[in-house]
């Protein structure tokens, strides 16, 4: 495939950029158009509840963050909630929930179910029948067991 059709340039040959920052200079007599680069900065706690203390704001440094090394920040920042929710499952008391996400899978349901106890086990239940339930479709006369 050439790299003319790769799928991944596909919107920088379709979609100009949103932001084009651009003005006329002139330069020894000739009059040339000058394009400066977008930067943004965004100063966020995308932490959640950390485990560790953060640094203070002014001690902070940019992190520049790409489609390459997204999961790699992710893991660096280590986001983190933690709350309680209704026990729906017992319908006694409350149920804690600490979640911890080192990737974008992590936000999966399953992944989220995973890091709950409770919910795990029902998922781990549910994977054993749906095995069970495999095994016996592929068995002649299973079903009168």
């Amino acid at each position: 495939m050439a790299m003319s059709n790769s799928g991944q340039k596909f919107i920088a040959r379709n979609r100009a950029p949103r932001v084009q920052i651009e003005y006329d200079v002139e330069i020894y007599g000739a009059e040339r158009k000058i394009q400066l680069p977008f930067v943004m900065g965004v100063m966020a706690d995308l932490v959640g509840k950390p485990v560790e203390n953060l640094p203070a704001v002014d001690e902070r440094k940019f992190l520049e963050i790409d489609i390459d090394n997204f999961d790699e920040r992710m893991k660096a920042l280590k986001p983190r909630v933690a709350f309680q929710v209704d026990n729906t499952l017992t319908g006694e008391g409350k149920l804690n929930v600490d979640l911890t996400f080192d990737s974008m899978d992590d936000f999966l349901p399953d992944a989220v179910a995973r890091k709950v106890e409770p919910l795990n086990k029902l998922l781990e239940a549910r994977t054993q029948l749906s095995n069970l339930l495999t095994y016996m479709d592929g068995k002649n006369g299973a079903e009168e067991l």
